[in-house]
């Protein structure tokens, strides 16, 4: 259902937080381009949430006064709280997504297209949601700004990088893929398990006391264990369970291709954590660094374990060298359908490496 004024079934109006939102993201521009000029340090992350938080309260008034000058009943301070909200989300936040990503119940989104947006939930049904945007147009900007502002670094999406993957702020992953399909298309997979243990798991019936047991003992005897599964199976999630098995002490090095895992997120389980993050070329060419560098980059960071997210390609013969050379009690997860399938994949996986990569460095081929 949809009313009139300055909200919406979705929360504030579309129209009216992008006009506003326009109105604060120039202002923090010109401040921003001021200090640059006058010399000054920029500011932190969270001063510019801060100072965009009054400039959010001056257009807002702004807004007020315009609408009474025209004669029209402005937004009540509930609607006001409303539409800055819903502003704020789309300069920090994720936009139209904020309201289904904060569902508790909310386990997938799917999105094709802007206003065909598939909602999985908890219990296994799926909705048919209420449009994320306005356009493909727009949904795509809002993709490209997740992307220039989460993560380590910037990452492109455009039609010379169509494909993008990244883990949003509440610890979602997205994949991202747009020109090589009719409309942008966009799927969300929630994290609901963040901080998860493997009692977690035997309390939710996901694995018996038994197989617990032995997982837990096979981690704490600094066994290799690599997690396989199909798509959306729980590979992340037991990934996670295992790790927070580690004993505190421990050192740990995880190389991911999107940031995900969010140990470094829990220092109380893992004080000592380092979180390696692909980074793709820009579009020259120039300035990527692959999983098979950050692997090898991880064994030189004195690491008492290296945890790689997800293998899908050449690093596997970098890690299989890691865990051949003293670095026991490796994590990692592939996606394969049964424990004979996982050496298919490794094998795969080694056969395609680049041979250049092999020229260069003869003894790990």
């Amino acid at each position: 259902m949809t009313t009139t004024g300055p909200v919406t079934g979705l929360g504030a109006d579309p129209q009216l937080v992008r006009m506003l939102r326009a109105q604060v993201a120039d202002r923090l521009n010109q401040q921003r381009r001021s200090d640059e000029v006058l010399g000054r340090a920029a500011m932190s992350p969270e001063d510019e949430r801060q100072f965009a938080r009054s400039l959010i309260v001056q257009v807002l008034e702004d807004h007020a006064r315009a609408e009474i000058t025209l004669g029209r009943t402005p937004p009540t301070a509930d609607e006001e709280e409303v539409v800055a909200a819903a502003i704020h989300a789309a300069l920090f936040g994720v936009g139209r997504l904020q309201p289904l990503l904060q569902d508790p119940e909310v386990e997938n989104i799917d999105i094709n297209g802007c206003d065909r947006v598939f909602v999985g939930y908890a219990d296994g049904h799926e909705e048919l949601a209420d449009p994320v945007a306005d356009s493909d147009e727009e949904l795509v900007e809002l993709i490209q700004i997740l992307a220039a502002s989460v993560g380590l670094a910037s990452r492109p999406f455009d039609t010379a990088n169509p494909q993008l993957d990244l883990r949003l702020p509440d610890g979602s992953r997205l994949s991202a893929v747009m020109s090589v399909c009719a409309r942008p298309s966009v799927s969300i997979r929630r994290s609901r398990l963040g901080r998860v243990g493997l009692e977690d798991l035997v309390g939710n019936g996901t694995i018996t006391p038994e197989l617990a047991s032995f997982l837990r003992a096979a981690v704490r005897a600094r066994k290799n264990v690599m997690i396989a599964g199909s798509t959306n199976s729980g590979k992340t999630t037991l990934l996670r369970a295992l790790a927070n098995e580690i004993p505190p002490v421990e050192r740990l090095i995880t190389v991911e291709r999107a940031l995900e895992l969010g140990l470094d997120q829990f220092e109380d389980l893992h004080p000592n954590v380092v979180a390696f993050e692909e980074r793709l070329p820009n579009s020259e060419g120039l300035g990527g660094v692959s999983m098979a560098e950050l692997v090898r980059r991880s064994l030189r960071q004195n690491p008492s374990r290296v945890i790689v997210g997800e293998v899908l390609g050449d690093e596997i013969v970098t890690m299989l060298n890691a865990m051949s050379q003293g670095n026991d009690g490796s994590l990692s997860t592939i996606h394969a359908n049964s424990s004979m399938e996982v050496f298919n994949r490794i094998a795969t996986y080694a056969l395609h490496r680049p041979r250049s990569t092999c020229r260069s460095r003869p003894r790990t081929c």
